[in-house]
């Protein structure tokens, strides 16, 4: 029996790319988009809904699907006010979870980020932290929270800072062993490829992935 998918976030970098995957998993049928515009994109399987966290309560009743992928997010450049970074990256992700749980979802992947931590005196570890606490909180059966490091892979927009970073991690990466693993910079690609992998999965629980994990999921 195939399966609906919905994801959130479909324009950034994880989740463009999960949603090649997922259009290409033969295991949904249907795969719903929500984004606050048209991605211009066409497929049989595809449906795209219209909202933001402002409006995602108009469309609740359309909120249908097995599995949920929430690759929200936005950077401190692009919203420089911390109470909407807030929104953007706790708000939204929780409104997702409780809406689609409500109506029916057992299956939720989240991306945060390594460092996570709602006791971290660091604003974004621990805005990602407080994120994962509620969404745990919201009782899914399965729950596939992921905490890359640095991400890489080719960006709409180009941040210098980001692209100095990806370079110094290619030198650093095979320096960073055992528990420092976790530290490596990683593909978007294969965090996309990894939540397709792990929402087939039917051990319940919540499950934590970093480096490694992701790499051994792909």
């Amino acid at each position: 029996m195939q399966k609906t998918a919905m994801l959130f976030g479909a324009t950034g970098l994880i989740g463009a790319a999960l949603l090649r995957h997922l259009l290409d998993n033969p295991a949904y049928d249907r795969i719903i988009v929500i984004s606050r515009r048209d991605l211009a994109i066409k497929h049989p399987k595809l449906i795209q809904l219209i909202a933001d966290l402002q409006s995602i309560t108009k469309i609740e009743t359309q909120l249908v699907a097995d599995d949920v992928f929430c690759c929200l997010g936005t950077t401190r450049k692009k919203t420089p006010d911390l109470a909407a970074y807030y929104q953007v990256d706790h708000d939204y992700p929780l409104a997702a979870a409780s809406l689609t749980k409500k109506n029916g979802a057992s299956s939720f992947m989240l991306v945060s980020a390594i460092g996570a931590d709602p006791r971290s005196a660091n604003f974004y570890l621990r805005m990602k932290g407080e994120t994962e606490r509620d969404i745990s909180a919201v009782g899914f059966d399965y729950l596939h929270i992921f905490r890359p490091s640095l991400l890489t892979g080719q960006r709409k927009e180009r941040r210098g800072l980001e692209s100095i970073s990806e370079g110094v991690f290619t030198i650093i990466n095979p320096f960073l062993v055992g528990r420092m693993k976790r530290y490596r910079s990683i593909p978007a690609a294969d965090v996309a490829k990894a939540m397709d992998s792990a929402a087939q999965r039917k051990t319940k629980g919540t499950f934590i992935y970093y480096w490694n994990d992701i790499k051994n999921v792909v």
